[in-house]
């Protein structure tokens, strides 16, 4: 019988298939590409196998993709169809339960029998890597630092997933407020593997929750080579990047950033992806800086989507694009589709509440658009950017497989919501802004 290296049983997998998951837990725990290929050649190599199916639910949802999680609750469903339920270990059976729970749209029941599984099998790398991006998407500070906190005594040092596992509870930490232990220790995640992305993460939100912006520019800049690419993290932290250097006021930094990485022509209507570009393009519109044509290219990515109503903190960011834009129907559109979603939808979806009350949805959806600018002024050029970042950094296709992550920070301090919300929902005698129309006659231009 094949067990993981963890030696946890791996039921109706063959020695083949058991080299692919190793592989695919590798790779998602490092952000690499060919997570979804190692996934699916487990899957192909022993169709049977109860965690090769769990694995690739886990794939179809860390990416907040309506679309994607459909065909998982579709192909996950033909499993549990088929599978001997009673035959699988209590191991097997909690994860198809968690995966089962959060493919019902139970985000937060995923999550706790998730924990139940790192409680009493606390060397499953898979549960702590899932769990913990639950917990980012959840926004839940504490659970972000303890889920990982509680399982590492069980580790052994030398174990090459301990460095990422630190990574996770370097960023736990973060998100906990704990930012100088936050720091030491990502730093030590990273020096055991430099391409450890979410490690690097974490490092980079110890920076900017304490004003840190010149040190976290020459911490991302040291190591480019690191994180620019080749990774699901790459748009992500470029994000964090164009950040530091808003606040350092070099705009011709942002919109470099925001060109050669976040979004251009060649880029993918990825949700994690467009999160970070509608944030971005927000808080430049706010500092009443000059943006267009990108707010249009944008409002056509996420337009093209025709997403429904999954994820609220996708929905924002959808609303703020559309408002950016001008298609202020657009805006109005979705949020009304949400409130009519909300009154066909029940408690036990994780998103209604979202949606409702808890997080950005069609509460603070609803005030966006009367926010909306025409800023004034020039295009930055992005002569100031290093080498590395001003290419265009090939990435694959498909989506990412976590916010990645890659995505954006659904409702901690350093999310791309956060801060920028507030003042958005200022009066608008306090915004530092014109409201839709016309540039002021003799406005001069930035």
């Amino acid at each position: 019988m094949e067990t993981d290296r963890h030696a946890h049983v791996l039921s109706g997998t063959g020695d083949e298939a058991a080299r692919h998951y190793e592989r695919a837990l590798d790779a998602l725990l490092f952000f690499r590409a060919e997570v979804a290929d190692e996934a699916q050649a487990m899957v192909a190599a022993s169709p049977d196998s109860a965690m090769a199916h769990v694995f690739g639910a886990y794939l179809g949802l860390l990416g907040t993709e309506e679309k994607e999680a459909a065909e998982a609750r579709r192909s996950f469903g033909v499993f549990r169809g088929a599978v001997d339920l009673p035959g699988l270990t209590p191991h097997e059976k909690m994860h198809t339960a968690a995966a089962e729970a959060w493919l019902d749209g139970d985000m937060l029941r995923a999550g706790e029998i998730l924990g139940e599984i790192s409680t009493e099998f606390p060397r499953d790398a898979l549960a702590l890597a899932v769990g913990h991006q639950i917990d980012f998407f959840t926004g839940d500070a504490q659970r972000l630092r303890d889920r990982i906190g509680g399982a590492l005594s069980a580790w052994d040092g030398d174990d090459p997933h301990f460095g990422p596992l630190l990574g996770m509870y370097a960023f736990g930490l973060e998100e906990a407020g704990h930012y100088g232990q936050a720091e030491e220790i990502g730093l030590r995640a990273v020096e055991r593997h430099p391409r450890d992305v979410w490690g690097i993460h974490a490092v980079v939100h110890t920076y900017e929750m304490r004003g840190l912006f010149g040190e976290g520019i020459r911490y991302l800049d040291a190591r480019t080579e690191d994180w620019a690419e080749g990774n699901y993290l790459s748009v992500h932290n470029a994000w964090h990047y164009a950040l530091y250097a808003l606040e350092a006021g070099s705009v011709e930094r942002v919109l470099g950033v925001y060109d050669s990485m976040l979004h251009n022509e060649t880029s993918q209507p990825v949700a994690m992806e467009l999160l970070d570009a509608s944030a971005l393009l927000w808080r430049l519109l706010l500092a009443d800086i000059e943006v267009e044509p990108r707010w249009a290219a944008l409002a056509q990515a996420w337009a093209g989507r025709e997403d429904g109503a999954y994820y609220a903190f996708n929905d924002v960011h959808a609303v703020m694009a559309y408002a950016g834009a001008g298609r202020l129907s657009d805006a109005e559109r979705l949020v009304k589709h949400r409130e009519q979603w909300l009154d066909r939808s029940g408690p036990a979806v994780s998103n209604h509440a979202m949606t409702r009350d808890r997080h950005p949805g069609v509460p603070r959806a609803h005030r966006l658009p009367a926010t909306t600018v025409r800023p004034c002024g020039r295009i930055a050029r992005p002569d100031s950017l290093p080498p590395q970042l001003l290419r265009r950094q090939p990435r694959p296709a498909r989506r990412r497989p976590a916010h990645a992550g890659g995505g954006s920070h659904p409702f901690g301090p350093a999310r791309p919501g956060a801060h920028l919300a507030q003042r958005t929902h200022q009066p608008a005698s306090h915004l530092p802004l014109q409201l839709a129309g016309p540039c002021p006659a003799g406005r001069a231009a930035r």
